[in-house]
């Protein structure tokens, strides 16, 4: 049992972490192999990219060797590049994938800048029954973190989406490392908001992690906020759409990658709040009007020739794409 329940949940959070987490070694490989070929299930396996030049190649060759040519449960394996400036496309295109530029993506539609834009256009580009997403700058990449998180979905009609849970430490620029340090936005405001307003979701150990896989016919009727609030307005949604027991989370290890200064968090959690506050206000437990919500966040840096503290104002988007299957040319598509 990947994770112990605790009598401070919900009954319904504690009775769903009991039945509805697992660890990756849970489901041997020979289990998912036979029920691909039982159910005909296709998978997609995606990587949304941005400057991912160092990390990308190792993951699109592991997936393609371990998990394609070794053991054939990936079908598609395409790398979304959302406009790079370094070679991540042509080392994906090298490494194995297939490479679709987000900008040539529904190109009647400009794009918005934000991982979740990248995520809700790729879903026009695959073909897979179950769709999972992948993080294109973890370092030490297990296949586990695939295979681990569709055997729900391949074993369990039941099971809708599937979340990644693992340890997330924190690796410093000197070499130190904090074993629990990671998820900081998670721990900060995240984990706060849902065992707040969302109780019956805090049983999920990394809810905003970038590591998860659904069914194709759950993500084409979801919204898609197109910033970082993408994760936490999904699985709220597939909570409203789908239901708590239609949701699952799988054990898959350690997870090492690339972490952000403190003032790109801090642009995270605004974002990921305010996607909150959309959802609230939509379900009408919380008001949400122009006057209560500021659409920017002020940060502050020190000028080193001046000394003085500057004043640099971000967006913080509420933008959503629909649901995909109300877009024609998908519609068309699939």
């Amino acid at each position: 049992m990947p994770a112990e329940p605790t009598p401070e949940l919900l009954p319904q959070a504690e009775s769903w972490l009991r039945r509805r987490s697992w660890s990756a070694a849970d489901r041997p490989v020979d289990a998912l192999l036979a029920a691909k070929e039982r159910t005909g299930r296709t998978v997609s396996v995606v990587l949304p990219a941005l400057d991912e030049e160092a990390t990308v190649g190792d993951i699109v060759r592991t997936v393609r060797r371990e998990l394609m040519e070794r053991l054939p449960l990936v079908d598609e394996l395409v790398v979304v590049d959302s406009g790079s400036t370094d070679a991540t496309a042509a080392v994906a295109a090298e490494a194995g994938a297939r490479v679709e530029h987000r900008d040539a993506i529904l190109p009647r539609l400009p794009a918005a800048p934000g991982k979740g834009e990248v995520l809700w256009r790729s879903l026009l580009v695959t073909h897979g029954d179950i769709v999972c997403f992948v993080d294109a700058d973890l370092r030490e990449f297990d296949p586990a973190f695939v295979s681990g998180i569709i055997g729900p979905l391949l074993t369990d009609e039941s099971i809708q989406l599937v979340k990644a849970m693992y340890d997330r430490p924190l690796e410093t620029e000197s070499g130190a490392i904090v074993p629990a340090g990671g998820g900081r936005v998670t721990e900060l405001v995240a984990r706060p908001l849902l065992n707040l307003h969302w109780p019956e979701l805090a049983g999920f150990v990394q809810p905003l992690g970038g590591e998860y896989a659904a069914r194709r016919s759950l993500l084409e009727r979801l919204p898609f906020p197109t910033g970082y609030g993408v994760e936490l307005g999904l699985l709220v949604d597939a909570l409203e759409l789908a239901g708590l027991d239609a949701l699952a989370q799988v054990d898959v290890g350690v997870r090492h990658h690339r972490h952000q200064d403190g003032q790109a968090l801090g642009r995270m959690a605004a974002t990921i709040y305010r996607t909150a506050l959309e959802r609230l206000a939509r379900a009408h437990r919380l008001k949400a009007s122009a006057d209560l919500v500021h659409p920017f966040l002020t940060q502050f840096a020190r000028d080193p020739e001046t000394r003085a503290f500057t004043a640099h104002t971000h967006p913080v988007t509420a933008l959503e794409r629909p649901p995909m299957h109300t877009v024609p040319e998908y519609a068309t598509r699939h």
